[in-house]
């Protein structure tokens, strides 16, 4: 496998994180970095080693791949930066501020030829991975994302920085359209909500149920999938999966202890518990090494730039719900 030239765009919090990923990654050459601030420039490159560059068009001329990790106010004049460049690129989620500029980036990339990731990192998440292949036809779905005060995260709204990676998940296991949004929202200390919650029917009957808050008193990231006869939870914070199934029995259970339920039809079901392995892996480093994958292999990325466009476009619609004054409760206004 070819060895990729790659350099990140942004050397704030997760930039960092990306960085020492990136620097344990045997798929990547790490080039270097660039951050508008020299001074974080300086002591970034002073801490780590890591190269700086003075500016964002030298870093594309010297990579074959560019990770961005900016404020997504800038995530699309990045992006097509690099795209215009013929070079790959990965995006952090949300892919851009504007569906309209999501999608400008998917006509750009497909003009490039190009491999495009975004960075909806939970899809990695070795809780999630574990089950995946067991998500079957959902019809109900119930998320819960809640974490503990922190005010760097209030210059973003609740759904772009916490729930859209509910949206993404659950896009992705339910292959259906959607079919109506209800949302509602609560700004308790910033001028967004910072307590959200959404109600997603899809056309094929699935109903997804998303709650998000920045305000609780413990972190918790925890989804519950229904399905016929299978029940799936996923904690995405603890990285544990459980399955509970229902299999009909057509003769009487061995076993003494085993949970059996008698249908009013006649009919028998045991129910068994799964404890699937999750394996201990980082998933920003799982998400960066697939797309070297599918650039070497030539195959489409594990998120694509369509997929990213269809969460902020889910995510705009909840906001839009909330954000048409009956919807929104402001307790300090």
């Amino acid at each position: 496998m070819m060895k990729l030239k790659i350099g990140v765009l942004g050397a704030g919090h997760l930039g960092k994180i990306h960085l020492r990923c990136i620097s344990e990654l045997e798929e990547y050459e790490l080039i270097g970095f660039f951050d508008p601030i020299k001074e974080t420039r300086d002591s970034v490159s002073a801490e780590f080693g890591y190269t700086p560059f003075a500016t964002i068009e030298a870093l594309i001329e010297a990579c074959d791949v560019i990770d961005i990790v900016t404020p997504t106010l800038s995530h699309y004049d990045c992006a097509a930066k690099t795209i215009k460049s013929s070079k790959h690129v990965f995006i952090e989620k949300p892919i851009t501020k504007t569906v309209d500029q999501s999608k400008e980036l998917i006509r750009l990339a497909d003009e490039a030829g190009i491999k495009a990731q975004v960075g909806h990192v939970e899809r990695f998440n070795p809780a999630f991975t574990a089950v995946a292949d067991q998500i079957n036809n959902p019809m109900f779905i119930e998320t819960h994302r809640l974490a503990e005060f922190n005010p760097r995260g209030t210059d973003v709204p609740v759904v772009l920085d916490l729930m859209i990676h509910d949206i993404d998940i659950v896009l992705s296991v339910v292959k259906s359209k959607v079919k109506k949004i209800n949302a509602s929202g609560v700004a308790v200390v910033s001028d967004t909500p910072d307590i959200a919650n959404a109600r997603i029917e899809f056309d094929n009957g699935c109903v997804a149920n998303l709650t998000a808050s920045r305000i609780s008193m413990k972190n918790m990231r925890k989804t519950r999938l229904f399905q016929k006869d299978a029940y799936i939870t996923v904690d995405f914070l603890e990285k544990k999966s459980e399955l509970v199934r229902m299999k009909t029995l057509q003769t009487e259970s061995d076993d003494p202890f085993a949970m059996v339920l008698d249908l009013p039809n006649g009919d028998k079901k045991q129910i068994y518990f799964e404890q699937p392995e999750v394996g201990n892996v980082n998933a920003i480093r799982e998400e960066l090494k697939s797309l070297a994958i599918s650039v070497n292999k030539n195959t489409q990325t594990s998120v694509t730039l369509q997929a990213g466009s269809d969460a902020l476009d889910v995510a705009t619609q909840i906001m839009d719900k909330m954000n048409n004054g009956s919807n929104l409760f402001n307790p300090t206004a």
